[in-house]
């Protein structure tokens, strides 16, 4: 029998999740089976997964119609869709959150993307995803914008499961992390108790590289001065985002050696573990599991699309490689400002953060209009 990788990750002290989840996976068992023979330990969702799962499929018709007979609005039916599905992977999920003691068995659930910069109405809406959802381990995740930052502090202060999402910055990770700190540290003076309350920083790889590629080669089709510049630009083709994310676990190991965390740690906190995001790769010239093997680390998490988790169980190099490598990555990340590059990370990482969003409302906006279109097909005349 061949050998599946996915199963050798876990004994470097990281978590494999599945991005996705639709109806169809949890009714027809496949997700059970993922969780019990294939080491999948968690869910996350957003936009565009619920999009591509609820448009055009009618395994959702029923629900609808019960909305419809229950005269909800468009938005509220869609609620009722999600929120079902978010209930019913936890319940497939609950025996890994009990076997781990609350580290893994989480499905992840966004707050409605077109608020991402409104912090008083992210509060309200993870605290009501959360009491609506009604489950132990279910993280709602909230964007790391600026506005997002007293939201987590906030909802954590209040014990609610939070999943930091659309990461790119390491200043970004930086601030969610602190942001973490102070919500269980609010806590903490008020006698609560904070070693049920989880919270994972969604960082994410490929749109960097997306990104940072396409600026090398614009440069490349422009021309450039010799072959030694030429060579300078190629060699930074594919390697930015490893190269942040490995600098963004250094900044975890330095906040979690803080003395405000050790503080936590002994009052049973558990780590806000990093979380590899946007793990396929979208240049098919590069290993299609490169966002998986050379970040395996300890207390973390990558979530990947089923494509990857089929060709990692194939093919993956499984090693502790997120350590390794560490003072190159600085140099590289560095060398972006020099002449023969000259790209600016932090205006790339705005950009994104910017895109990212924009990249969860579009299909949220599109799903609204697909679900309404199907609420007047299925509305009796």
């Amino acid at each position: 029998m061949a050998t599946n990788h996915l199963l050798e990750i876990k004994q470097y002290g990281q978590s494999i999740w599945m991005d996705n989840l639709s109806r169809e996976i949890i009714e027809s068992g496949e997700l059970e089976n993922l969780v019990k023979n294939q080491g999948i330990s968690g869910i996350t969702s957003n936009p565009a997964i619920f999009e591509k799962a609820i448009t055009g499929n009618a395994i959702y018709d029923a629900d609808i119609e019960a909305g419809i007979r229950e005269v909800l609005p468009t938005y509220k039916i869609y609620e009722s869709l999600i929120f079902a599905d978010i209930r019913n992977a936890c319940d497939i999920l609950r025996p890994v959150y009990e076997a781990t003691n609350g580290l893994d068995g989480y499905v992840s659930i966004e707050v409605p993307p077109t608020i991402a910069h409104d912090t008083q109405a992210t509060i309200a809406e993870a605290r009501r995803y959360f009491q609506e959802i009604g489950r132990e381990n279910v993280m709602i995740k909230i964007p790391g914008t600026e506005a997002g930052l007293p939201a987590i502090e906030q909802a954590i202060f209040e014990g609610i499961n939070i999943n930091v999402t659309l990461l790119f910055a390491v200043q970004s990770y930086i601030n969610t992390a602190w942001a973490y700190i102070r919500g269980l540290e609010k806590r903490v003076t008020q006698g609560r108790d904070i070693s049920k309350i989880a919270s994972v920083a969604s960082f994410f790889l490929s749109r960097i590289d997306s990104n940072i590629d396409g600026k090398i080669d614009a440069k490349l089709q422009r021309g450039v001065d010799d072959i030694n510049h030429e060579a300078v630009l190629r060699g930074v083709r594919g390697k930015v985002a490893i190269a942040n994310a490995k600098i963004a676990y250094q900044e975890y190991k330095k906040i979690t050696s803080t003395d405000a965390w050790q503080a936590l740690s002994t009052k049973g906190a558990k780590v806000q573990r990093l979380l590899w995001a946007s793990t396929s790769t979208k240049d098919p010239s590069y290993s299609d599991v490169m966002y998986v093997d050379q970040l395996i680390g300890k207390d973390t998490v990558n979530t990947l699309p089923p494509a990857t988790i089929k060709a990692c169980a194939d093919h993956c190099n499984v090693s502790d490689y997120l350590e390794t490598g560490t003072l190159e990555a600085y140099t590289l990340i560095e060398s972006l400002k020099e002449p023969d590059i000259n790209i600016d990370i932090n205006t790339v990482m705005d950009e994104l953060l910017a895109e990212g969003i924009d990249k969860f409302v579009q299909p949220f906006q599109s799903l609204m209009n697909s679900l309404e279109g199907k609420v007047k097909l299925l509305s009796p005349v």
